[in-house]
């Protein structure tokens, strides 16, 4: 049995795990127990308490009927949590493995990286989607609340080492007015001042040689293993494949080289806050 720790808190999709998993102990049930009961394999109930894979409506209902819920439909319930969760394929994982990461690289462009951003400044880019009707309140409360337990996380000893490439737009960008930009900024200046950080700006004028067009994550993890996390609007993808991972790592080695030192990167968001 491939058992991890899963943190419950960390989206929709690891609390029904979570609960599964503690739903199943309970009765004293293995995996392949459990999987005879719902008419799946033992490696699918594996992924669903890993927080790895998405219950289905059918898988959620003969939940019910196995552990004799069906009344309280409480299993339809919790993989409805799951399907209207406003956190992408993948990125359930990727914050468990953020936790242990021992090194942080990160890209971001158009808004400043979730782990920099001040609650003031996630609040206001979650309202905007809640306006635009992309989210609903309930969701953008929940990306706020796991968001404040990614930055918590991080807060351990030893710290981990982070790697910040953001593009120019990401300072540039206006987000709840001229009050709650100035604090953001603050917030990465006094972000770029820790020991184990490393802040650099991708300018505009990289222009066709930035090396990516996306966000992306890379983390090395105690082992020194490395995985990635990638994300359009509508999608994630977590990236295990040695060679995918490498090559990428390769591409942000070579936009750090491009980027702004960091003197320089700070220099210029510190202009921007003057400017506020």
């Amino acid at each position: 049995m491939n058992k991890r720790e899963l943190d419950p808190q960390s989206s929709p999709a690891a609390e029904f795990g979570a609960f599964l998993r503690e739903s199943r102990e309970q009765r004293g049930w293995t995996q392949e127990r459990l999987a005879g009961l719902v008419g799946c394999t033992s490696s699918h109930i594996s992924a669903l308490e890993n927080g790895r894979r998405k219950p289905t409506r059918r898988i959620a209902a003969a939940l019910d009927g196995a552990f004799g819920t069906s009344q309280a439909a409480t299993f339809k319930h919790k993989a409805s949590d799951v399907k209207y969760s406003a956190l992408l394929e993948g990125f359930a994982e990727f914050v468990i493995q953020e936790r242990r990461a021992v090194e942080l690289r990160l890209f971001e462009l158009g808004i400043v990286p979730g782990l920099l951003q001040t609650k003031e400044y996630a609040t206001a880019i979650t309202a905007g989607a809640v306006r635009r009707r992309s989210i609903t309140q309930d969701q953008a409360d929940e990306r706020v609340r796991v968001l404040i337990n990614r930055q918590a996380g991080l807060r351990r000893e030893p710290p981990p080492l982070i790697h910040v490439v953001m593009d120019e737009s990401c300072i540039r960008r206006i987000v709840g007015g001229g009050a709650v930009m100035a604090a953001q900024l603050d917030r990465l200046v006094e972000f770029a001042d820790e020991p184990t950080v490393r802040l650099q700006l991708a300018p505009y004028q990289l222009g066709e040689d930035r090396a990516f067009d996306l966000p992306v994550s890379i983390l090395t993890l105690p082992d020194r293993s490395l995985i990635s996390y990638a994300e359009s609007a509508h999608q994630g993808r977590l990236e295990r494949e040695a060679s995918a991972v490498t090559a990428e790592l390769a591409s942000y080695y070579q936009l750090q080289t491009h980027a702004l030192s960091q003197a320089d990167s700070v220099a210029m968001i510190r202009e921007l806050r003057r400017q506020l």
